[in-house]
C-alpha cells in the first residue's frame, strides 16, 4: 500500500518542527550566551537586547507596538492571562460580570470560562452554524449591560473555519467590550492584523508556525485593562513574572520573522495541495463529508468524517503505514467523548467519532498527497468491512 520508508506528518496543527534558521539563532542562547535578562552586568545586558528585537519581530508579524507584546509559555497561559486577568479588573465595577464565548473554542478558553463560571461569573457560550462558524447576530443578542469580555479564536483547530472577527468587533467596540482572540490557529497560516481584527488582546503559540515548543505572547492593546493572575518580579510589565526564556523568545522571534517574509507564497502552495487532497478524497472514497467546507477556512485543514469508522482506528492504521496525523485536537487526546467541536456543528456522536482531521505544513509534497490517496481509500474499505456500524464502501 504505502512504501514502508516514507513517513509523512499530516499533523501541523498540533505541532511543526522547527526551521533550521530558527534552530540557529536559538544556538547560543542554549550554550555561551546564558545571562539573566534582569541582571546589569554585560552578560545580561547584551540579552535584553535580543529580547527586544525578538519583541519587534513579534509585534511586527500581528501589526502591534513592542510594548503591547507580553511573552508567555504558550497559547493557553495567554488564555488564561487575558480571560482572568480581564475578570480581575472590573471586579469591582462590575460585580457580575458576563463573559461571551463560544461552543467551538480550545479548550483553554472553554476550561478557564468554566472554572470562572464557578466562581460567580456569568458565561454565554454561543453556538455555531453546520459550517462551523459563528452567526454574529447570535452574538448580538446575547450582549448585556454586565458584558465586559468576548473571547473568539481566529480560526478553529479542527476544522480550520475562520470566524467573523470583524463584524464581532464592529459590535463590541461601540459598547465598550473588550474582544481577546485566540489566533493560535491562524498565526503563520492567514494574515494576523490585531488594528484589522479589532483584537484588544490576542494568543500566539510559536510552536504552531515552525518555531519553538513552550514560548508565545499575549497582545494588549494600550490601556486594556488586564490585572495580573501571578505574583513575582518585575518581567513583561508584572503581567508574566518570572526570569525569560531567553533561547525561546529567540527563536519565537524569528519565526515571526520568517513567517511574515513567506506567509503568501508557501500557504498558497499549502492550500493547493490541501485542496488536492480533499478533491482526491471525495472522489475515492465513498460516503464522506469534508467539516466546514462551507466556510472560509485556513489553507492546510481538512477535517474529514467517514461513516462508519472510529477516527482513532483510522488514524492508528495510518500511522502504521507511515501517515501522522489526527483524529481531532491534539489536547483531546485519549477523551473517549467525540469532539465538542464537531458536535457543535450539529454532527451526531458516530459521526463525530468517525472524523479525521488532516494538517499540512511547509514540508509536505505532492508525492505525500498521491501516497496518501493511494493508502486511505484501502484503510477505509478495510475498516468499514469490519465495523458494526457500516457506512457505504
Amino acid at each position: 500500500m504505502n512504501d514502508s520508508k516514507r513517513r509523512v506528518y499530516f499533523d501541523h496543527n498540533a505541532t511543526t518542527y522547527m526551521r533550521e534558521e530558527v534552530i540557529e539563532a536559538m544556538l547560543p542562547f542554549l550554550h555561551t550566551r546564558f545571562g539573566n535578562a534582569s541582571s546589569l552586568h554585560f552578560f545580561g545586558q547584551e540579552n535584553r537586547g535580543v529580547i527586544d528585537e525578538a519583541r519587534e519581530h513579534v509585534a511586527s508579524f500581528i501589526g502591534a507596538e513592542p510594548a503591547e507584546v507580553i511573552f508567555t509559555s504558550g497559547g493557553t497561559e495567554s488564555d488564561n492571562i487575558a480571560i482572568r486577568g480581564v475578570v480581575r479588573a472590573f471586579r469591582e465595577k462590575v460585580p457580575e460580570p458576563h463573559l461571551i464565548t463560544s461552543a467551538i473554542e480550545h479548550p483553554a478558553v472553554l476550561k478557564t470560562c468554566e472554572a470562572l463560571e464557578k466562581e460567580g461569573v456569568a458565561v454565554t457560550y454561543l453556538p455555531c452554524r453546520r459550517d462551523g462558524s459563528i452567526d454574529v447576530a447570535d452574538l448580538e443578542k446575547t450582549v448585556t449591560d454586565s458584558t465586559i469580555l468576548a473571547s473568539i479564536m481566529v480560526s478553529n483547530n479542527e476544522t480550520g473555519v475562520i470566524q467573523p472577527l470583524k463584524e464581532i468587533s464592529g459590535i463590541l467596540r461601540p459598547r465598550g467590550i473588550i474582544l481577546h482572540v485566540d489566533a493560535v490557529q491562524g498565526m503563520g497560516k492567514i494574515p494576523v492584523d490585531v488594528g484589522e481584527l479589532g483584537a484588544d488582546l490576542l494568543s500566539i503559540s510559536a510552536h504552531k508556525f515552525y518555531g519553538p515548543k513552550g514560548i508565545g505572547a499575549l497582545y494588549v492593546r494600550r490601556g486594556t485593562p488586564v490585572e495580573p493572575i501571578y505574583t513575582g518580579g518585575h518581567q513583561e510589565e508584572g503581567l508574566r513574572p518570572g526570569t525569560e526564556n531567553i533561547p525561546a523568545i529567540v527563536g519565537f522571534g524569528e519565526a515571526c520573522r520568517l513567517s511574515a517574509l513567506h506567509l503568501e507564497e508557501e500557504n498558497a502552495g499549502i492550500g493547493a495541495l490541501r485542496d488536492r487532497l480533499q478533491e482526491g478524497i471525495l472522489e475515492k472514497v465513498p460516503n464522506v463529508h469534508i467539516n466546514g467546507g462551507g466556510a472560509p477556512r485556513v489553507p492546510n485543514t481538512c477535517n474529514v468524517t467517514v461513516p462508519g469508522i472510529e477516527g482513532e482506528a483510522m488514524s492508528l492504521n495510518l500511522s502504521m503505514l507511515g501517515f501522522a496525523l489526527s483524529s481531532g485536537s491534539a489536547c483531546a487526546t485519549g477523551d473517549p467523548d467525540p469532539s465538542h467541536v464537531l458536535k457543535a456543528m450539529g454532527l451526531d456522536p458516530v459521526e463525530a467519532q468517525g472524523a479525521l482531521r488532516i494538517s499540512l505544513g511547509i514540508c509536505n509534497t505532492d508525492e505525500d498527497v498521491d501516497a496518501f490517496l493511494e493508502t486511505f481509500p484501502k484503510v477505509v474499505r478495510r475498516l468499514r468491512e469490519l465495523s458494526p456500524i457500516k457506512g457505504e464502501s
